[in-house]
């Protein structure tokens, strides 16, 4: 078997995690999502639980090579570049989207999800009643997460860190999305809004931190859970993904609550379109969305024969 170019490999694994970022920057859309439908995601947290004593005592003897090797370390640098670069890029970007074109975005989206749905949940070996128990629970469980009120916005330190460990927990579980968690908490404004834009690190690096933290303990859970319950656990994140659509439905309107002197979104009022030029449209967006997912898994197939 022919192994890619480290060139190219660099390459495609940044652009998956312009992908992802692009993704975890959607409230409701999940970057493991998009891990899971380009074939990464188990790499992803084998990779990030490899941080373990072994790999410090490798840092700090100098053996560079070998710490490099046991981290995948050439795959999570180009992942988290690409995520980071479509982070800081997109936030504007879809600040004006959202502002102006919110039911074509929301559209796009949901035809993405609604595709992943299929393309996740096939690869699950086989199905069983707990596989299916494993399905309606994750599926339940995001349809919860996805009518709870907000709560609302706190910008102190230790805050701050609990909002990166949870986040950077629900960005990579396919479904289940680490900005409409940051919704959920009250700071997905003042974090991927407002501190991305301007850079803010008195906000950024808590939640860094806590980030950094959450992630490298619960990739040591999941990877876990994948190797001893495989098929119910991708079961019940191809449930999170179903549950999910209801957060990206794109007719709906906010439902708003003043906090002092402040407009904050607490809910949604979902609704049935009228059969006019902006349902069409967004029907347009949808179909698209599905197309990409189609076309990502055509993709990855044909680079599968070719090596």
């Amino acid at each position: 078997m022919n192994q890619p170019k480290p060139l190219h490999f660099v390459a495609s694994t940044a652009l998956k995690g312009m992908a992802m970022g692009a993704a975890n920057v959607i409230p409701g859309v999940s970057g493991g999502t998009i891990a899971l439908i380009t074939g990464i995601f188990e790499r992803l947290i084998n990779a990030i639980k490899s941080f373990d004593i072994n790999a410090l005592q490798m840092l700090l003897k100098g053996r560079f090579r070998e710490f490099a090797r046991h981290t995948d370390l050439v795959f999570l640098v180009a992942l988290f570049t690409g995520i980071g670069v479509a982070v800081i890029s997109l936030a504007r970007l879809f600040k004006f989207l959202f502002a102006y074109y919110p039911v074509y975005i929301w559209a796009f989206f949901f035809g993405l999800v609604m595709a992943s749905v299929y393309y996740v949940a096939k690869t699950i070996n086989k199905w069983t009643l707990s596989v299916v128990i494993s399905f309606i629970v994750g599926t339940a469980g995001a349809i919860f997460i996805s009518v709870l009120t907000p709560a609302s916005e706190n910008s102190s330190m230790i805050y701050l860190m609990v909002c990166g460990v949870v986040a950077i927990c629900s960005m990579i579980l396919p479904g289940l999305s680490g900005s409409f968690v940051l919704i959920l908490m009250g700071n997905y404004q003042l974090v991927m809004i407002n501190a991305v834009s301007e850079l803010n690190t008195r906000i950024l690096l808590p939640v860094a931190v806590g980030a950094g933290v959450g992630l490298i303990a619960f990739s040591h859970f999941l990877s876990w859970l994948l190797k001893k319950f495989h098929n119910q656990t991708i079961a019940v994140l191809s449930g999170f993904i179903l549950g999910s659509l209801g957060i990206l439905w794109p007719w709906k309107e906010p439902i708003t609550e003043v906090f002092g002197e402040k407009i904050k979104t607490i809910g949604y009022d979902w609704f049935i379109p009228g059969m006019n030029g902006e349902f069409f449209y967004a029907s347009l967006f949808i179909i698209l969305g599905m197309a990409s997912i189609v076309l990502t898994e055509y993709l990855a197939g044909l680079n599968k024969k070719t090596k």
